[in-house]
Parts: C-alpha cells; structure tokens; sequence
C-alpha cells in the first residue's frame, strides 16, 4: 500500500511542468548577450556528445524539480496488520480414564479411544478458545492447564491412558471440582466444563453435588456426556496366562447425576452409545458456545521520500558541476 502524506504538495506540479518548458524554450531561444554571427550555424553542424548534453539541461532541471515535489510529499508505503482479539471462552475437558472406560461397545474403539478422537476434533475446530484437559478415575489429575497451544494439548490428550488398576474407581466429583479450579481465576466471558463419563460417582473426597454448586456459583457451565448406559457391555480381559478373551461385564451409569450436574449449572446432558452419537454431541457443544471475534486492521507506513530526495541532490549536484565546469556559458 502506498500513500503520501502530504499530498496537498502536489498543486505545485502544474508550476513544475511549466517551468521545464519555460527553460526549454529559453535555452532554445538562445539567450547570449553577444551573438557572433556565423557562431550559430558552425555549433549546429559540430554538434557533439556535449552540445546534446548540454541541450537536456533543462528537461534535468525539471526532474530534479519534479524528484523534490515528490519526496516533499512524503511518500510512505504500508503494511496491513490484522490483528484478532478473541472475546472467546474456556473450555475444560474432563475425561474419565476408569477401568469401566474398556468397555468395546464403541467398535471398533473402546469407550476412551473413541472419546480421545472426538476431543482431538472438537479441540481443532476451537482455535481462538483456551483449552484445557482433567482426567480422572479415583484420582483427578490436570493433563494440560488452560492454553491456546493446541498442538500441546492434543499430545498431552494422545499420551492419556487408562488409570492404575489401583485407581480403576470413578471419582466425577474430583475430576469435576479439579475442572472448576482450573477455571476460578480465569477472565474469559464464558468458562465451561465438557465432563465425559461411563459410570457412577464411587470415589473422591468432593461430591459430585458439591462440584456442581461450585461451579454454579463461579458461573461455570457444565456440559455432561454419559457414555453407553447401565448394562452389560463387552469387555477384552485376559487371564494368568496372558490369554486375552472377551467377556460381558456390568457398568452403572448414573444419568440422574450427570442430568442433576448439566442443570445445576446452566449446561446440557447428552447421552452417548456410539462414535457417531459422541461426534454429534461435540458438535452439538461446538455450535453452542461459539467464539466472539474482534478483528482490529492496524497499516504500518515506512518512510520512502529519502529514495526520492537523496537521487534529486545527486542530480542537482551533477547539473551544478557541469554548468560550472565543461558547459559553463559566458554571459
């Protein structure tokens, strides 16, 4: 882009082009106080490198005048700068980790592998939102603390796995609760908690009921996503020997809870009994809280009129040397 900042200059164009003619057709004229007769016609048939030189004279002279017209102006040329500011929203992801999470009703991926793809999708379509990652089985853990390096916390989500067989329970109300902490300092316009669990509230020193009050009262909205249902659900194990085969077994889904927690707090529960179902959810949450944008266009200018003005001195220079040198007139 480029621009100048003192147009108004330009008026003097006009006077410009009419002083170049002006010089031309006084150099033209010829304006010697002494004519010697027959000089005339003896310079026009010897007419060299120098004669010719010495004719553009006047055509220099108004370049240098047109070169100082242009840099006066101040030429400036511009680059555009956008620059976008997200008035957005925090977004915690808490993801059971459980033993129950193994459960193969999800083919060909278990409960988490096919919770653990849906995530890694709705994460990059929130590119102007802070994300962050909890996990949870007995135990409650911070994977990834809010950030807007995605890339980060889509390895951190790749490197999550099953929790220890020790810590196989479900403890919704830490992973909730630790979600929440995560979001109490936080100054975005809207702070969120997508929870995804299988099963029922059986460990944690905080309650599910006592998260959820938490989170209500920091204006925290929670978003519960209850996977598969109470039930038998297929299952791969493996015995002393190292063989693997698969049983049924039962898992309990609380959905009273997960529907209590979504209400408490402003938010929706979804149940889910396959990838195609958990795909929608996430989408379903992704059109609800949608991102406000702010674009701001700022241009920087960079100075150009010394590429103008430094070659007008050079030729005012050069005309100057040679009129005082190799065709300096004598009145």
């Amino acid at each position: 882009m480029l621009r100048f900042a003192t147009p108004w200059i330009f008026v003097m164009l006009p006077v410009v082009v009419a002083a170049t003619i002006w010089m031309a057709r006084r150099r033209k004229r010829g304006d010697a106080r002494v004519v010697l007769p027959q000089t005339g016609i003896r310079l026009a048939q010897l007419r060299g490198v120098w004669v010719s030189i010495e004719a553009g004279l006047p055509w220099l002279r108004g370049l240098i005048l047109l070169l100082l017209v242009l840099g006066i102006a101040r030429p400036q040329s511009g680059s555009r700068i956008e620059t976008t500011s997200t008035l957005g929203v925090d977004i915690v992801l808490v993801l059971d980790t459980s033993e129950s999470m193994r459960g193969e009703d999800f083919a060909p991926d278990h409960r988490l592998a096919a919770a653990k793809k849906s995530i890694h999708r709705f994460a990059e379509g929130r590119e102007n939102d802070r994300l962050g990652l909890v996990g949870f089985g007995s135990v409650a853990t911070t994977r990834c603390p809010l950030t807007l390096d995605h890339e980060m916390l889509l390895q951190m989500l790749s490197d999550v796995d099953f929790s220890p067989r020790d810590e196989g329970g479900t403890a919704i109300g830490m992973g909730l609760a630790t979600a929440v902490n995560r979001l109490r300092d936080s100054s975005a316009r809207s702070r969120v908690v997508v929870l995804l669990t299988d099963g029922a509230n059986n460990e944690g020193q905080i309650g599910p009921e006592a998260a959820a009050a938490a989170a209500k009262a920091l204006d925290v909205r929670v978003y519960t996503i209850g996977v598969g249902s109470t039930g038998q659900v297929p299952l791969t194990v493996q015995d002393r020997r190292g063989r693997k085969f698969k049983q049924m077994q039962y898992f309990e889904l609380d959905e009273e809870l997960l529907q209590s927690i979504a209400d408490t707090t402003g938010g929706q529960y979804f149940n889910v009994r396959d990838a195609g179902g958990m795909e929608a959810v996430f989408e379903t949450i992704d059109s609800l809280e949608k991102t406000e944008i702010e674009s701001r266009e700022r241009v920087l200018y960079r100075e150009l009129f010394g590429w103008i003005l430094f070659p007008a001195v050079g030729l005012l220079l050069l005309e100057r040397t040679l009129v005082g040198t190799r065709l300096r007139r004598i009145p």
